[in-house]
């Protein structure tokens, strides 16, 4: 199918303490779908905002947090969630640890914060988390919710990346389609249409180090620039990216990773664990290719990889 003569539709919708972005293409009969599609797409990513958001008493997140049970009954959401979080520890060996929200409040982040806005001063405080892996006894069983009693899981960038894949699930028959989560992207669409994606510079707002472009897949930033804010109301020391091995803010010497993979939620763990990593094995989390900006402006391309197709045996 064509897509010279194809609308785009847009949808730009204020959660995850930011704004989503959302587009779909169709043309003739599909167009309507496409509209259908969007809306779809809005009410359950708003859904899962008010359901996975930390920063409100009444979210599922939150009585799931508050629950002095083992084992808590949750909706399918948060039971995919938690089935994530599980995930995001396996691929990442611990680096991407959604149990050590102690640390992060620890840390400032307490709230919900603009990335958009000036730095603002937040009180932090000594962290008291120990990594203990218990990111390992999260899981689900049946319709139930299992992790530790008193383990508060942080839905962060996990949460971002399972919402740009679910809303994806909605588009997935339209010829073109984009859903950015605040970073994190999914893009696909039977049509193959490539996607220009700009990288941002770290250290130069407005300015770009690198261009990507996708077709089919996802792609996640994770950085320490931007979510940054100061505990001593002079200049940025802080940031929302914490290390669970130390349960501080993040100081590998990379301050930004993108990440190519073919989920929002594996691009979102592989740009998280590269920077956790550091510049000398930050390649290694890239198997699908990405980003690396250093602490010293250096900037690493890591290519994506050569897929060979072999003639099919007759």
């Amino acid at each position: 199918m064509s897509t010279a003569t194809a609308i785009e539709h847009e949808l730009r919708i204020p959660c995850f303490g930011g704004t989503v972005g959302v587009r779909a293409t169709g043309a003739g009969e599909q167009e309507a779908d496409a509209a259908v599609a969007l809306e779809r797409a809005r009410a359950l990513l708003l859904e899962i905002h008010d359901r996975l958001t930390r920063f409100e008493d009444d979210s599922e997140l939150s009585h799931l947090n508050a629950d002095p049970r083992e084992r808590v009954p949750a909706s399918p959401l948060l039971r995919r969630f938690a089935a994530a979080v599980r995930e995001a520890g396996e691929r990442s060996d611990g680096l991407v640890d959604a149990t050590c929200l102690p640390a992060v409040e620890a840390a400032g982040y307490r709230e919900h914060l603009d990335p958009t806005a000036a730095h603002d001063p937040r009180a932090a405080t000594a962290p008291t988390w120990t990594a203990d892996g218990a990111w390992r006894r999260v899981g689900v069983d049946g319709e139930h919710v299992v992790r530790p009693v008193g383990v508060r899981l942080d839905s962060g960038g996990i949460g971002k990346g399972l919402a740009a894949d679910l809303a994806g699930e909605l588009l997935a028959g339209l010829p073109a389609w984009a859903v950015d989560c605040g970073g994190d992207l999914r893009i696909g669409g039977s049509a193959r249409v490539p996607r220009s994606i700009a990288i941002s510079d770290p250290f130069h707002p407005g300015e770009t180090v690198h261009e990507l472009q996708v077709a089919r897949g996802a792609v996640a930033t994770s950085g320490t620039t931007r979510r940054a804010w100061t505990t001593t109301g002079t200049r940025a020391d802080a940031h929302h990216l914490v290390d669970p091995r130390t349960g501080r803010p993040a100081d590998t010497g990379v301050v930004q990773v993108t990440a190519l993979a073919p989920t929002a939620l594996e691009a979102e763990v592989r740009a998280k664990t590269a920077l956790l990593l550091g510049p000398a094995r930050a390649r290694r989390a890239l198997p699908h290719g990405g980003v690396v900006v250093t602490s010293g402006g250096d900037v690493q391309v890591v290519p994506r990889p050569v897929r060979v197709r072999l003639p099919r045996p007759h």
